[in-house]
């Protein structure tokens, strides 16, 4: 058996609490041009106005329609970052590869905005 330890980088418990994780409503989703795998999703957290996050989970949805309404786990608060030219403000949470994947969704009804805690 693999030695826990030797798995992961480790973080403080400081570092950890600085992540905020939160539900977001997915309102809108739509493929990146010239790109195979990344979407430019509109994601509602009860700020007032919907932030865009670019993930590349668009091999995973072909059609865009199931990601619509769907709540899910995003990391809130990381720092902007451009890609192929559209600026994201968060990460999606999802497992798996390959065949096996799934987003982080809630399984009780939770309001968008809500954290992780």
């Amino acid at each position: 058996m693999e030695d826990i330890n030797k798995l992961s980088e480790k973080i403080s418990y400081e570092d950890f609490k600085k992540v905020e994780i939160k539900v977001g409503k997915i309102i809108s989703a739509e493929k990146i041009p010239d790109t195979d795998k990344l979407l430019k999703l509109m994601v509602d957290f009860a700020e007032g106005l919907p932030r865009q996050i670019v993930s590349g989970i668009a091999l995973y949805f072909p059609d865009l329609s199931e990601l619509i309404d769907k709540k899910c786990m995003f990391v809130a608060n990381l720092e902007p970052r451009t890609i192929k030219g559209f600026e994201s403000n968060g990460m999606i949470l999802a497992v798996g590869e390959g065949d096996s994947f799934s987003l982080l969704e809630p399984k009780q009804e939770i309001l968008p905005g809500s954290s992780a805690r």
